[in-house]
């Protein structure tokens, strides 16, 4: 099995924490080289001296903040007129919990300007280098709601499922090019948007946090969250000339807590 990502180039959004640092740090121990997106300079510089470089690769760092798409699509393009890019992970924060009777219709404009509309963006700035390449790997990171929605998570339910749909639609146009575009589903998931949520909850429900994290690990057949290279795994993979026909998939790392084949 070719997993070896040695020669290639990955850009990796949201990687100063949580789920998208253990990607770019799971691609970097396969051997690419890593540019890392997110918004904050000084985690940046912190994270790309996690990444290994055993294999002689090098790793970058771009600055961009997804709620503005005009300024992404020049970073981005102009980065993207100088490197080649062979690997794109599209991983962003999800939008505030939160029923969906109750949202904004701005809360909805910006999730769909973060997630759709900058995945978008960042896609077709790298579609040309991956075509000349003959070699692509897109893989967004979702959600489980894609699925089956999610309690109290109406925006983001909503917005997800609209990102899947973009991305199959672009697996059929893309896989022509030896392109392919898959996305993966997390469940709960040590990270600090999980953290967030158990506090919330725990606030509306006049609990302890500690309650709330018990009841959410029970809806999961293996009885405890992810960690986040247990999904970083699975991006992995889809991202290596292994996973040449994986294409337009979506494949939940939960557990087993999704209630669907």
């Amino acid at each position: 099995m070719n997993l070896s990502l040695k020669g290639k180039n990955a850009l990796v959004c949201g990687s100063t924490q949580g789920i998208g640092l253990a990607i770019a740090e799971e691609l970097a121990l396969l051997g690419a080289g890593c540019t890392l997106l997110a918004r904050n300079e000084e985690s940046l510089k912190e994270a790309v001296q996690k990444l290994n470089v055993s294999q002689g690769q090098t790793h970058q760092y771009l600055v961009a903040d997804f709620s503005s798409p005009d300024d992404l699509k020049k970073i981005i393009d102009e980065y993207a007129g100088k490197n080649i890019i062979h690997i794109l992970i599209n991983n962003s924060g999800g939008p505030p919990a939160g029923p969906i009777i109750e949202a904004t219709e701005e809360a909805f404009l910006n999730a769909f300007n973060q997630h759709l509309i900058c995945n978008h963006i960042l896609t077709k700035a790298v579609v040309p280098s991956m075509k000349k390449e003959k070699y692509g790997r897109i893989v967004n990171i979702i959600s489980t709601s894609v699925k089956i929605p999610l309690n109290n998570l109406g925006v983001s339910n909503t917005v997800r499922g609209a990102v899947a749909s973009w991305a199959k639609t672009m697996a059929n146009e893309l896989g022509q090019f030896n392109i392919t575009v898959n996305n993966v589903l997390p469940g709960f998931t040590k990270t600090q948007r999980l953290s967030t949520l158990i506090e919330l909850n725990a606030k509306k429900n006049n609990t302890s946090m500690d309650s709330i994290e018990t009841d959410m690990q029970k809806e999961v057949p293996m009885k405890r969250f992810a960690e986040a290279s247990e999904v970083a795994a699975v991006a992995a993979f889809l991202s290596t000339p292994a996973a040449s026909y994986v294409n337009g998939v979506s494949i939940p790392v939960d557990g087993g807590r999704t209630g669907s084949i």
